[in-house]
């Protein structure tokens, strides 16, 4: 730990008050499952006139919108969510309640107006934001749900469109902020640099779909916006970092822990790194997780991934007074175990705020690490995962492991130029890939791979200088293999559940048109589908996509997870491949590895390979997994059920639960059904 010694003053003071959404530690009420309030917050109510007024402002722009996607020449295309983001803020804000003071009314006026600016330049094919310097906010159209997303950039002084150079790239990740609706921020990135505005650098200020420190969806909006960034400014992928406080510094330990082998350095600033202490230090709460919640902690507890910092240069900070050092604290503690040892700023006398002096030694630091750049091809790679979504640390892709939810680690090194010497555990598939031009093995004779012990020989390196090999571990023995696709059913990277994966990706909602089996149940499913709805909506702030189940295309099939509602009996899709799920529907009930729950009142929940496009999953009854209580803290806002479950719907639906669980569990990397713990 590094120490500064100066005193909060003036300076202190500032940096607390320039936090634009401060992090207040939730109470003791928020620990009460039977009387959880509302997140987002309710809104105030609009006037009458007010409301009229915005309505023909949404109602222009709307239509300035449909003229451009008419009329714009295909170059200009790709800008229309530019323009798009603006309408739906004040959209958004004013259909579902969500100005949360008078203030923000003036400000949805005047989102309107850049709004219709936008569209006009857009028009006349002079859309100057894109040559912008400063402030600007820019959105794409996400793959998950083709809704339109924000986000906002700082654009260096130094850039200009013709200009030769490549920039370096600082990702941030905003704090908590339960009114941070579209509105509010679009508003602040027009008129906040935020934290940290390195010379000559792009800084990206993610939406994150919200208030959900980046996770699942949200963690697919910082790549989405990334990739966004990278298409339309020159982008030094060898020098983008990672940054946050507060809950955006627990968004930057899991991006950190999770994409080592993506970013330059990572300087996380308080947040929380972990689900069971956090949660009893900060909101005193007595933790109590079924088996399989507590596996699925292994999804967000970058304690878990300490060894991944091994290849990452990251910088942390904490406020020597603030409660959410306890984040830096845990990963230390991970972190040694590993033989590394946490560079840890401490802000001397500070609460929830960067202390000055300290701000400055970690922008040295960071500006330091940042200059010298990511080396893409480090000679040795030590990674580490517990999940198969988190796969990959520069040249080392792991396709399958021996257990999922159980450690699984790499240790990969590039010992000479002809040989590479690799020990695993709990992994069954790899793949070692070299880009173009970087690999530095000798190209006129393949390498020798030694992996757990075995030797092999590695593909050719290319006279490109680049490589790749694939391994895969057959009948318990590595062999090179030409390719690891395969008809055979397996769990494997985006294809690996539990539930809520289905919704990091794009998926459809598939309502029931026919009868369903039984009344009762109807009723539960379409209360848990408007639920799923209504709450995708409010936490990730998109519009689920929805067809009947008669409407489903060939096409919906290739390019959604389809997300099914009802049973055999009232939905078509469903009928169609039941016979080829591993939960099966009889005369007798539900059947589930032996066991046969009634039917009467138990309904199935599970993810799994759609059987009419493998590549895509099919989900049965339910959107995520968490629900109102894990709101109210971004700790608990990770996965509640596994691969599959069944709710008895006697049982009431609650702030936790759809009902009552009365069985779950994961598949095994085959996707069969197994033993119960």
């Amino acid at each position: 730990m590094i120490r500064f010694k100066q005193s909060l003053g003036a300076l202190g003071l500032l940096a607390l008050a320039a936090l634009p959404y401060p992090a207040i530690a939730d109470g003791a009420q928020d620990n009460k499952i039977e009387n959880v309030r509302k997140v987002p917050p309710p809104g105030i109510e609009v006037p009458a006139e007010v409301r009229e007024e915005l309505n023909r402002g949404i109602a222009q722009l709307g239509g300035e919108i449909e003229s451009l996607k008419a009329t714009l020449k295909p170059n200009l295309k790709d800008l229309l969510p530019d323009v798009q983001i603006y309408h739906n803020a004040v959209r958004y804000a004013l259909q579902y309640g969500e100005f949360f003071n008078a203030n923000e009314l003036n400000t949805a006026r005047k989102l309107l107006e850049q709004g219709m600016e936008r569209a006009k330049a857009l028009s006349a094919g002079v859309p100057t934001w894109t040559t912008q310097t400063g402030l600007v906010v820019r959105g794409y159209v996400s793959k998950i749900d083709g809704s339109v997303q924000p986000y906002g950039l700082v654009v260096p002084a130094s850039y200009s469109a013709n200009s030769p150079s490549k920039f370096r790239v600082d990702i941030w990740f905003h704090g908590r902020g339960e009114n941070l609706s579209e509105v509010n921020f679009l508003r602040e990135h027009q008129t906040y640099a935020g934290e940290f505005t390195p010379a000559n650098a792009f800084v990206i200020h993610p939406y994150g779909r919200y208030c959900n420190a980046n996770k699942l969806a949200g963690e697919v909006d910082t790549f989405e916006a990334l990739e966004h960034v990278k298409k339309h400014y020159p982008v030094d992928d060898n020098r983008v970092s990672v940054r946050g406080f507060s809950m955006g510094g627990a968004a930057c330990w899991q991006f950190a822990a999770h994409f080592p082998g993506d970013w330059v350095a990572a300087a996380p600033g308080a947040g929380f790194s972990e689900t069971a202490d956090f949660l009893k230090v900060f909101q005193n709460e007595k933790v109590q997780p079924t088996w399989y919640e507590k596996a699925l902690w292994h999804i967000y507890d970058c304690t878990d991934y300490a060894l991944n910092l091994y290849n990452l240069p990251t910088v942390a900070y904490s406020g020597e007074k603030d409660s959410q050092k306890q984040a830096a604290d845990m990963m230390e503690k991970a972190m040694t175990k590993e033989g590394i040892s946490l560079t840890h700023i401490i802000g001397p006398g500070a609460g929830h705020f960067y202390e000055a002096k300290a701000k400055q030694e970690v922008i040295r630091r960071v500006d330091a690490i940042v200059a010298k750049g990511r080396n893409p091809v480090p000679n040795h790679v030590r990674f580490t995962t517990w999940w198969l979504r988190y796969n990959r640390a520069f040249w080392v892709t792991v396709e399958g492991m021996g257990a999922e939810w159980e450690r699984g680690t790499v240790d990969a090194e590039i010992t000479d130029e002809r040989s590479i010497k690799i020990a695993t555990k709990n992994i069954t598939a790899l793949t070692l890939s070299m880009p173009t031009g970087l690999c530095p093995l000798d190209n006129t004779v393949p390498p020798t791979i030694t992996i757990d012990g075995k030797k092999l020989k590695g593909n050719p390196v290319w006279s490109d200088r680049s490589f790749e090999t694939h391994l895969s571990k057959l009948d318990g023995a590595w062999q090179v293999v030409a390719s690891l696709d395969s008809e055979t059913l397996r769990k494997k990277p985006g294809l690996q559940g539990p539930i809520d994966d289905a919704f990091m990706d794009s998926f459809l909602f598939v309502s029931p048109t026919g009868t369903p089996l039984n009344a009762q149940i109807g009723a539960w499913v379409q209360a848990e589908k408007t639920h799923a709805i209504v709450h995708w909506r409010q936490q990730y702030r998109g519009e689920a996509r929805l067809k009947n189940d008669s409407e489903v295309s060939v096409e919906d099939i290739a390019s959604h997870n389809l997300v099914l509602w009802g049973d055999p009996s009232s939905n078509k899709i469903l009928a169609q491949i039941a016979d080829r799920l591993p939960i099966k529907w009889t005369n007798a009930g539900i059947v589930v590895g032996g066991k046969t729950y009634s039917a009467d009142k138990h309904a199935p929940i599970l993810i799994f390979p759609n059987p009419l496009n493998p590549k895509r999953y099919v989900a049965l009854n339910s959107g995520f997994t968490f629900r109102e209580y894990d709101y109210l803290n971004n700790a608990r806002q990770v996965p509640k059920l596994p691969d599959y479950a069944v709710v008895d719907t006697s049982q009431p639906i609650t702030s936790r639960a759809p009902g009552g669980i009365v069985d779950a569990g994961f598949f095994n990397e085959r996707w069969e059904l197994k033993a119960q713990k």
